[in-house]
This record gives C-alpha cells, structure tokens and sequence, in this order.
C-alpha cells in the first residue's frame, strides 16, 4: 500500500523531476570545473612533467612496434618502461603533499556537492509535502527559497552523518566483495558473481538501513515544522514499523536499481536523466507515505484520491 501510494505521488509531482534535473545539471558544472581546476593546478607538476611524457612515448612506441613488427623495440620495452615507470614513482613520491592537497579540495568538493544537492532535495520535500496535505501546486523556486534556512541547517548535519556512514558502508562491502569469497569454494567466475552479489546485497542492505532510520527526519521538519535536532532523534530513535519500513526501502531500492539499469542498456544512457533525478523523487515520496501513515495523517494520493491512515491502523 505504502509502495503503491509513493508511486501514485512521484507520478503527481513528475513535473518536479526537470526542475530537479536542470538544478542537478547546474551544480555538476560548477562542481566539475571546480574539481578540474583543483586537479589541473595540484597535478601539473607531474601530468606535464618529462616522465610521464617518456611513458607515453614508450607505450606508443610499444603499441606500434606490435602491429609493425619491431622485435628491437619489443625487446627493449620492458627494461625501458620499468625504468620510466620508477622515475615517475619517484617523482609523484615528491609531490606527495600535492596529491594529499587535491584529495583533501575534493572530497571538500563532494562535501559542498552533497549540501548543494541536498537544498533541492529538501525543497522538493516541501512540495510533495503540500500536494499531499492540500493537493496545492508549490512551484520548486518558492519551495526553495522558502525553506532555505531549514534546508541549510538539516544539510550542515546530514551531510556529515551520511558521509562517515557512507564511508564504513564501502568499507564493509569492501570485505564482502575481496575476503567473502576465500570463504567459499573456488569455482572460478561463479565465485565471482557470488561476491559481486553479496556486495549488491550488502550495498542495498546498508542504504535500506539509513534511509529507515532517517526516514522520518525530513517530513517532520517540513510537514509539522519541528527543529532539525528534535526530528533527527525523534527518527533514528522511531522502532514503531521499523521492520515494514526497512522491507520498503529495499524494495524501493533494487527497484530503482533495476529501472535505471534496464533504462540505460536500453536508451544508451540517455533516459538516465530522467530516471535518475526521478529515483530520488520517488525514495523521498516513500519517506513522506511512511511518515504520515506512522501519524496517521490523511494524505492526497490524486486529486480524488484520499488516504486515511486510520481506517487501516489498529484503534
């Protein structure tokens, strides 16, 4: 029913996901040319340095040696490139601080991306959440402005949270998909698909588990206009459904998984940017169902449409 419903509403908001996709499209060029500058200046020293000028030379020489037929050449080219690439790993050993300084701006950079992101999707919160309590039309540019200052101070401590969370999450998955399998019998490329599958599982398993435990801290500070601080406890700390909302969200997830997969073999790629900005549309219309029905607030599926929460929880 939940699923249902968040569906009907991220069909009712469709117009949301263009105004979503420009804003995304927007950032991802400033924060692009951000990172490009970052790199560019950070790592010219040894991108335009004689060292890797020489490996390149090598592979190319390599390359044609081997459609020409050069024995000479393919003789040399190990001891050649072995040298060339010593040179070039002394010389990134000496720029060392450099690379530490542009790991350092872009993971800032992810950071700024992530906040920035993170106002649109917090303004897009806003107007699900009147077409589901009035069924009104709030345009995205006022939903943003208007809650700019909540949307910021929810990012300041989303934004953190989520990235140590992220970070342990790839370190698990790391052991699922690299030390799982010396567990297992070695069948060769079966062995293979058994770690990429339980890395996928694991991937899911741990974005189901935030999105639960965060999945009413949105809709509280912009349905019912509490504190920032107040709804994160109040989520993470919310047991009543937890297992209905977990089973949702993974659902929801390889659900979205399997949408864009299949969208992007079929399109080419193209109607990523559709599906994508609308993947998030429709994650975040699960948390506001899931939120009002824990309430038992009354909701706007369609138009003519009503939900009624009460009519289905226990008296």
């Amino acid at each position: 029913m939940r699923f249902r419903n968040a569906v009907y509403i991220a069909g009712e908001n469709f117009s949301t996901v263009f105004k979503h996709l420009l804003y995304r499209l927007f950032t991802a060029a400033i924060i692009g040319s951000l990172a490009y500058v970052i790199l560019k200046l950070g790592l010219a020293a040894i991108t335009e340095s004689a060292e890797v000028a020489t490996l390149k030379d090598l592979v190319g020489s390599f390359v044609h040696a081997l459609f020409t037929g050069e024995s000479e050449t393919l003789r040399a080219f190990s001891g050649e490139f072995q040298s060339a690439l010593t040179a070039l790993m002394k010389l990134i050993a000496f720029n060392s601080a450099s690379i530490i300084g542009c790991v350092i701006g872009l993971c800032l950079l992810y950071l700024l991306s992530r906040f920035v992101n993170g106002l649109a999707l917090f303004a897009v919160g806003n107007v699900i959440s009147d077409r589901m309590s009035t069924y009104s039309r709030t345009s995205f540019s006022q939903a943003y402005f208007k809650s700019i200052s909540k949307a910021s101070l929810y990012q300041v401590i989303y934004v953190p949270i989520c990235f140590v969370y992220d970070a342990l999450s790839l370190l698990a998955c790391w052991f699922f998909f690299f030390y799982a399998p010396s567990f297992l019998p070695s069948w060769g490329f079966v062995t293979v698909l058994i770690a990429v599958s339980l890395t996928l599982t694991a991937i899911v398993c741990f974005e189901s588990l935030k999105m639960t435990l965060i999945s009413s801290w949105m809709p509280a500070v912009v349905a019912d206009g509490m504190p920032v601080a107040a709804a994160f406890r109040a989520s993470v700390r919310e047991k009543r459904g937890f297992g209905a909302r977990f089973a949702g969200f993974v659902a929801a997830i390889y659900l979205v998984i399997a949408v864009n997969v299949l969208f992007a073999v079929a399109t080419v790629g193209s109607a990523l940017l559709i599906t994508v900005p609308l993947s998030y549309i429709f994650l975040l219309c699960l948390q506001f169902v899931n939120y009002f029905t824990a309430q038992g607030k009354k909701y706007f599926i369609s138009r003519n449409a009503i939900e009624d929460p009460s009519d289905i929880q226990p008296k």
